[in-house]
């Protein structure tokens, strides 16, 4: 029998979701997604049926025998009137937990998650693609081929006979790396455009999104770099780092369009 059905009659008989935690091994929430999916219902064999006064109203003719055999409602197993009939029925225990967790989400906080997923993977990136001069070389071993040799009163040994090999340049490596980060941003900016429009106006991330885009930038200004320094990219993961590249951005504007930062005018 399965977990969720073995739970449910400990659940009926007054067990806590704690205990039947512990007893099965699963977590506090797969419980609660069960009761929930499963429709467990402790008082369900002692509801009363009150009486109603109904209009009489049209039927089969008396006598008429065609519900014979019929008892009504729908088919056993039916799980219509559940919300997650559907998965509860087709996908396994695991899959119908995350379900209802995410049913407890809303859709800002559905495209939060998917926001850190891709912004960690976009820093990530960083460190595994990045090139570090025009000599870089990758050269990855695909296939070898062997040839026995020797006999019985010598023994036998494998020779190396061929050997084929991947190699990756430079400016292939570098081309790879900006076209993929690039549809990762791209990516990015649309999951932010999206928080941004569905967003309650004084959510606080918000403002931690301003960031991310300020990071952003700095990752394309510095992967655009097209020299030979083998300087490596600088993440920064806080806010007071990013307010000083923010403001020596803001500085070296200033000196390309020929003003110091401290000139004054007399």
């Amino acid at each position: 029998m399965e977990k969720h059905k073995l739970a449910e009659s400990d659940y009926n008989e007054g067990m806590k979701y704690k205990d039947i935690a512990a007893k099965y091994d699963v977590s506090l929430n797969t419980v609660k997604s069960w009761q929930r999916r499963h429709g467990w219902n402790r008082d369900k064999d002692a509801l009363e049926v009150k009486g109603v006064h109904t209009k009489a109203r049209g039927g089969a003719p008396s006598g008429n025998k065609f519900a014979i055999g019929n008892d009504g409602g729908a088919p056993a197993g039916n799980q219509n009137a559940k919300t997650h009939g559907l998965f509860s029925k087709f996908f396994n225990d695991e899959a119908n937990e995350i379900i209802g967790l995410i049913a407890e989400q809303s859709p800002q906080d559905i495209i939060w998650h998917q926001i850190e997923i891709q912004y960690a993977a976009i820093i990530r990136a960083q460190q595994i693609m990045w090139v570090e001069s025009k000599d870089d070389l990758t050269k990855q071993l695909k296939k070898e081929k062997y040839e026995t040799r020797g006999n019985a009163n010598v023994g036998y040994k494998q020779f190396v006979t061929e050997q084929d090999y991947e190699l990756q340049f430079a400016w292939d490596k570098q081309a790879n790396f900006l076209n993929a980060q690039s549809r990762a941003m791209g990516e990015l900016r649309s999951l932010i455009k999206q928080f941004i429009d569905i967003a309650d106006p004084f959510d606080e991330r918000k403002k931690r999104l301003e960031m991310m885009g300020a990071q952003i930038d700095k990752l394309e200004a510095d992967t655009s770099k097209d020299d030979d320094t083998g300087q490596t990219t600088v993440i920064v993961s806080n806010v007071d780092q990013m307010q000083a590249y923010i403001d020596a951005k803001a500085a070296k504007a200033g000196d390309d369009d020929g003003e110091s930062p401290d000139s004054s005018s007399d």
